[in-house]
């Protein structure tokens, strides 16, 4: 990594809590969230948002939204998001199977409709060569209103950004999800 982590010791009492609950939840504590708490209230900007976002009330499904976080990680070189993000995945799949076959979605026959125009949006958001097209956003509103709309372009645009942050300073993997799938 190209920051150190601090002790947990060493951060301010109130982000604590957090880092227990990503000990209770993951087995460890997150160094993404290490990294953000050495600026402590961005921290908390960053892990009220991630929260908006990973809700039962969402119009978005479990799989939908761990197939945005998983691709847009894997367009942006982010091995952590990659790592936890595919590791959520196969959880929420009860399978490796997508997960193995995300990068290359196009070709593969295990992805239906919905997911399709979904994963094409975010990567024509992901990439920053491309732009999002009429087509597109109507092969999008075919499945959600405008409310839904605005919540996935939200979690696509909030995942790169944790995918560019965690890249940009070199994050690496903690283990959750080998590429043979054995760790799930």
């Amino acid at each position: 990594m190209r920051i150190a982590v601090k002790a947990i010791k060493k951060y301010p009492w109130y982000l604590k809590p957090f880092f227990w609950n990503q000990k209770r939840k993951y087995g460890q504590v997150l160094n993404p969230g290490l990294i953000w708490a050495r600026v402590p209230r961005l921290f908390a900007t960053v892990a009220l948002l991630y929260g908006a976002f990973d809700t039962r009330r969402s119009p978005l499904t479990p799989v939908l939204r761990s197939l945005v976080t998983v691709r847009v990680s894997q367009i942006n070189w982010c091995h952590f998001c990659v790592d936890i993000n595919s590791f959520t995945l196969a959880k929420r799949c009860g399978s490796m199977e997508k997960v193995r076959e995300l990068a290359t979605w196009r070709e593969s026959t295990l992805f239906d409709d919905l997911e399709r125009a979904v994963l094409d949006y975010a990567e024509a958001i992901t990439y920053t060569d491309r732009q999002v097209t009429d087509e597109q956003f109507e092969a999008l509103k075919k499945h959600f209103d405008d409310e839904a709309v605005v919540e996935i372009t939200g979690l696509i645009a909030f995942q790169n950004m944790s995918s560019k942050f965690n890249s940009a300073l070199d994050i690496p993997p903690q283990g959750f999800c080998s590429p043979t799938g054995r760790r799930w």
